[in-house]
């Protein structure tokens, strides 16, 4: 079995330790050692030298959407495509993602399960892309966020009704819309969609078929109905109030901030529709103020980024970690929670960590992100990406260094 030892660099190993004088040696598809170089002395395998590197666990993306491509309108432009054309996209985004520094991801809602069937070519070798767990069909109420493209349910039995059918057609979580969202025209984000009695029994349903469920809930009312039915994540989460979070942390609750959804519509405001661009403004400071307070109080957190909302593109993830930072997250905190965090909300104990046994999906940069998180938030800087063992980009050569924080 081909054996490649990784050597030189400061080894970031997911659960917040520093390694300086260490080399990871990979053999096949999983990490075979983890040890001080004195131990590699005299290996006469394929050595890659990390020297002015760190190298890191393959990032985590805890909230995709592979069927929206990041256009100013994704959802618009998602229904021009045919069936086949949209499932090409789905392909080239993940692949995208993968050369990105990304190496699991979410799809936290896609169309007509077109999806799943990249997700199953990635995660069985047959395509290089990341692994991926997809949650079908969002569902959703009557006019509810997400109604273009998610399973529309109301009432308890049909909520149940609606969770029996993600999992018969092959998800690996379940995503359910607690409240309103920014790009569903005419609903407004603080409005709790669900009720508790059916958010609970749609949660309930999907853990008796060990699926972990996820709900978009950005209002205080509908973030509270979600935690209290038993849900495994939080996903965006506006009005984080204190009430929410102690109740977060008193069940261990996740928190998938997504940061770069508004960042990118507010950064593109004049190519977006005029009501998404309008809830972000109002929504946007209670957001950060939310992550804030979540963060300093030790709530759980995972990295997630909403990936395909307007311009908000798949191989650019990586920035996610910038924004964590810049609202007051500690690099290596942030990288945590892209890297462990993620992979456990993702039930993926096998990835996320750089330990023996583990399978290597490895990200080596440049430079010292806990210096500057830049070094693995702009994807310029990302020098070798591996999934389960393997190549999948190689820009040792460009060396660009810290370029963005040079410019």
């Amino acid at each position: 079995m081909a054996q490649r030892l990784y050597i030189g660099g400061t080894i970031i190993d997911g659960r917040g330790q520093a390694l300086e004088g260490h080399g990871l040696l990979v053999e096949g598809e999983r990490i075979a050692r983890l040890a001080p170089t004195a131990e590699f002395e005299g290996f006469a395998g394929e050595r890659i030298d990390t020297t002015g590197m760190t190298l890191l666990p393959g990032l985590i993306d805890c909230h995709t959407h592979l069927c929206l491509g990041a256009e100013g309108d994704p959802g618009t432009a998602q229904g021009k495509l045919s069936a086949a054309q949209l499932a090409m996209r789905c392909l080239e985004r993940a692949q995208a993602t993968l050369a990105g520094g990304v190496t699991a991801i979410r799809d936290c809602g896609g169309k007509d399960y077109i999806e799943f069937a990249v997700r199953d070519a990635c995660n069985a070798g047959i395509q290089l892309g990341p692994t991926i767990m997809a949650s079908g069909r969002v569902i959703c109420m009557t006019g509810g966020h997400g109604n273009r493209s998610g399973r529309i349910a109301d009432g308890v039995d049909e909520v149940v009704k609606a969770v029996r059918e993600q999992v018969h057609a092959g998800c690996d979580l379940i995503k359910i819309m607690a409240t309103g969202g920014v790009m569903t025209p005419g609903v407004d984000p603080q409005d709790a969609h669900y009720s508790a009695e059916e958010l609970a029994a749609g949660v309930a349903e999907g853990h008796r078929f060990r699926r972990s469920c996820a709900s978009h809930a950005q209002g205080e009312e509908g973030i509270l109905n979600a935690v209290r039915a038993g849900i495994d994540s939080i996903e965006h989460g506006f009005f984080l109030t204190e009430p929410a979070i102690e109740e977060m942390l008193e069940r261990g609750t996740y928190l998938v901030a997504t940061l770069s959804a508004l960042r990118n519509i507010l950064g593109n405001a004049h190519l977006v529709p005029p009501y998404a661009l309008e809830k972000s403004r109002k929504y946007g400071e209670f957001h950060v103020e939310s992550v804030k307070r979540f963060y300093a109080a030790g709530g759980k957190m995972a990295m997630g980024t909403d990936a395909g909302t307007p311009f908000n593109r798949h191989g650019e993830n990586a920035q996610e970690l910038r924004f964590l930072v810049e609202v007051g997250v500690a690099p290596m905190d942030a990288i945590t929670m892209a890297t462990r965090n993620g992979a456990e909300l993702m039930r993926q104990e096998e990835r996320g960590t750089l330990a023996e046994g583990k399978f290597a999906d490895l990200l080596a940069v440049h430079g010292d992100p806990l210096a500057d998180i830049e070094a693995v938030a702009d994807a310029a800087n990302h020098a070798l990406v591996v999934k389960n063992g393997r190549l999948a980009a190689d820009r040792r050569d460009s060396a660009p260094g810290l370029r963005r924080a040079a410019e």
